[in-house]
């Protein structure tokens, strides 16, 4: 088995970042004898991946996911995965058409496929679009934290927190029937086999006319399975009653959605936002949207730019019905007031997991139309996991802000392996086209679960393997021994689902030893009660969840504890031995790439990155008992504790110290710190060389790097930079490189003499 890492090329900043670091990463760990590899998981390499017969033997790019996914499954798996982009339909739109600029010769996204190559070529874009890689690579459970040295940095240098005050506004808004919590059904599969899910028309002879949506579902004994309904009509009526109460009320109008994610069902529900916000409008105009395809799923901003081959007079007029619903309607959240970009323009621009918390690290509070923070109805139409956020709320409201000199973690252990529970729906969520119930047969036609449905509902079914479960519970108690922590499941007897899983955990649990360890079973809001009231006194309390919940709190909470989730350490320990390290959030990376396309200055923070490599590095050297990988690896985590003492994480301003500055920092720290521990000579010796040279330089390399800021700079692309173009951008000091260059490999004989 090779000693290798894999390191995950991706999107946006995190993938400017990578050619900056990497060859610093290279340059270090090829002293002990690890290697790095690269694999594409970027939108634009899955995009090319998909269509190598249209492509010529030059433009050919593997399709590394599908490697990936067969790797995950190898015991010697070690992964470093950065954050990528789940592609909403605008963003895949996008992506297109700058490969097509590119000359890439791949075909349009079609908008009703109507021959089989037009559907294949949609189902193909399809597999691409939103979360299309995360459940690939999740082949185990996660193991999400807030490092010890991240976590006291907090304390010593507090991040700002937005005052609370009890009579905030603010609140969150979610249906009480109707919706997926309401509507669920569950079941605790017997025997291995396969599963059906057809739909049956109302009134029609049902073997005939029945519909089969998805076939050939494979299902293992012990799995649960769950259907669920998103009724049209209850949300509908739900969301006109609360853009109603919102302008009654004086509170901003917000939508919080996952669209990206639930690349399926979220689009559908924003559409159903926009629609009901603009009902005059929709209704006004549907012939004219009919024939330019407008969907409000797509929302807002591709209205607008669809009506553009209208006569001037037509969209004007379009335009100014469109003000007058804005201005008849409630102020609504906005994504940037100055350019007039509000909450319906995108579905991807806010996305749940990162708007929530920052709302409540502001005060509980969003942007208006004003340029002005402003109390908000914050909109989450099913109730699943709504409560968590008004919890927190509540808890504000009372006691006010979080202080992050002084709360407790809540770190979060999730059940994610084997695409587990709403992730993997994708493929068996269907927007139902007619009244009638849809059925999930087993292989020999016997009912397993059943739902009534009208026109327009959404139905899916989720899947969660028994074997992911037990995992789950071997690490949650695995986590709190290790750590001497309360552990808390956070499952509701109400849900449905959550009760299957309740009486797995009580069986799985005996099969471990818990004496002497506080782990509860609660449900979400008294979960959050219990985490929220621990982490005010100091105490750490850890949260063991399913998917989706994983993803909010995750974010949720260290954006109050530490100011970001990208500072999370995120340890996913595979099923079958390897080990994926994911780095961060991405959500700002957007307007990372923004800044330095105009300015030259990136932003993004690579601390993610340095955590990842540190457990990538510790996991490898267990792996292959290689003394000097554990030795790189505590000594990055001495270099990462003194870089964020020193503060050289990026500023956001141009001509400060940015992301290739941090890096150089990292790469002055971790040189020091290997050649002040390392006890094999030659290793010492080539280390602190290597210190001394990147010190001596640091004026030069720093006037190098901020030379190179301040001007606008050509990437060649957005979702495919061009390589050399890239490369120049982000490695622009000639003094760093010549002496990364000059540091010669080790020999593999000099480093057994340390071990």
């Amino acid at each position: 088995m090779k000693q290798a890492i894999i390191y995950t090329q991706t999107d946006e900043a995190p993938a400017l970042a990578t050619y900056s670091l990497l060859p610093i990463i290279k340059t270090f760990v090829d002293a002990v004898g690890v290697g790095v590899e690269t694999r594409d998981i970027s939108v634009a390499g899955r995009i090319l991946g998909a269509f190598p017969e249209r492509l010529s033997p030059q433009q050919r790019v593997p399709d590394d996911l599908a490697e990936l996914s067969k790797l995950v499954l190898q015991p010697d798996a070690n992964i470093i995965k950065l954050p990528n982009i789940s592609a909403s339909l605008p963003q895949l739109r996008a992506a297109i058409a700058e490969l097509q600029q590119q000359g890439y010769d791949i075909p349009n996204y079609p908008e009703e496929p109507h021959t089989e190559e037009e559907i294949s070529i949609r189902e193909r874009y399809d597999r691409i679009k939103g979360s299309a890689v995360n459940p690939v690579l999740r082949e185990g459970n996660s193991d999400r934290r807030a490092p010890r040295s991240v976590k006291e940095y907090a304390r010593i240098y507090p991040h700002s927190m937005g005052a609370w005050t009890p009579d905030s506004k603010s609140h969150v808004a979610s249906m009480q029937e109707g919706d997926y919590f309401g509507s669920e059904k569950s079941t605790t599969v017997a025997a291995d086999g396969t599963a059906t899910i057809c739909f049956v028309p109302a009134g029609e002879d049902e073997v005939a006319e029945a519909v089969v949506l998805k076939d050939g579902v494979k299902l293992n004994a012990g799995e649960v399975i769950d259907a669920a309904v998103m009724r049209r009509a209850a949300l509908r009526e739900f969301l006109a009653k609360e853009i109603q109460s919102a302008k009654e009320q004086g509170v901003l109008f917000s939508v919080h959605l996952k669209a990206t994610m639930m690349k399926v069902s979220d689009p559908i529900i924003f559409g159903h936002v926009v629609s009901v916000f603009f009902q005059d409008v929709f209704e006004k105009y549907a012939g004219t949207f009919e024939r330019l395809r407008v969907s409000p799923n797509n929302g807002l901003g591709d209205l607008l730019a669809r009506i553009e081959s209208l006569p001037e007079a037509e969209q004007a007029a379009i335009k100014s019905d469109i003000e007058l619903c804005l201005s008849q309607g409630p102020e609504v959240s906005m994504v940037d007031s100055d350019r007039g970009i509000t909450n319906f323009h995108v579905p991807s621009d806010f996305i749940i997991d990162a708007t929530m918390p920052a709302a409540i690290r502001a005060s509980g509070q969003t942007w208006g139309p004003d340029g002005r923070a402003a109390d908000t109805k914050f909109v989450i139409p099913d109730r699943s996991y709504a409560g968590v956020y008004q919890t927190v709320i509540e808890d504000c409201k009372r006691h006010g802000a979080f202080d992050p000199r002084t709360m407790g973690s809540v770190p979060n252990v999730g059940l994610m392996a084997q695409k587990a529970e709403e992730y993997g729906s994708h493929d068996k969520t269907f927007e139902i086209t007619g009244p009638g119930r849809v059925e999930v047969l087993d292989q020999d036609g016997q009912l397993l679960l059943e739902q009534a449905v009208a026109t327009g509902d959404i139905f899916r079914m989720c899947q969660v393997k028994d074997a992911a479960v037990r995992d789950w519970v071997r690490l949650a108690v695995e986590r709190a021994r290790l750590s001497s922590t309360p552990a808390v499941f956070w499952l509701d007897e109400q849900r449905a689902h959550d009760a299957e899983l309740i009486k797995k955990v009580n069986a799985y649990l005996p099969e471990h030893d818990t004496t002497g360890l506080d782990i509860r079973i609660m449900a979400p809001a008294a979960a959050t009660q219990l985490s929220v009231d621990r982490a005010r006194r100091g105490e750490d309390t850890i949260s063991v969840t399913g998917n989706v919940l994983r993803d909010y709190l995750t974010d949720l909470f260290p954006i109050l504890e530490v100011g970001t989730s990208a500072k999370m350490l995120s340890i996913v320990p595979l099923m079958k031995g390897g080990g994926l390290f994911e780095t961060g959030a991405g959500g700002s990376a957007p307007k990372h790439v923004q800044q330095m396309v105009k300015e030259g200055h990136l932003r993004w923070d690579s601390l993610g990155e340095f955590l990842a490599l540190a457990v990538s590095l510790e996991h490898l050297a267990r792996a292959f008992d290689n003394q000097g990988a554990q030795l790189l690896a505590e000594t990055l985590d001495r270099a990462t504790g003194e870089w964020l003492k020193n503060g050289k994480s990026p500023s956001r301003k141009v001509k400060e110290l940015d992301n290739r500055g941090s890096h150089y920092y990292l790469a002055l720290y971790w040189s020091r710190a290997m050649a002040e521990t390392a006890e094999n000579a030659e290793l010492k010796q080539r280390f602190n060389a290597l210190a001394q040279e990147l010190g001596a330089a640091e004026e030069q390399i720093l006037k190098e790097l901020e030379d190179a800021q301040g001007a606008p700079v050509d990437l060649g692309g957005y979702y495919r930079p061009d390589h050399k173009k890239a490369e120049v951008a982000m490695r622009p000091s000639a003094t760093l490189n010549t002496i990364l260059s000059g540091f010669s490999d080790v020999s593999l004989e000099a480093l057994q003499g340390e071990q």
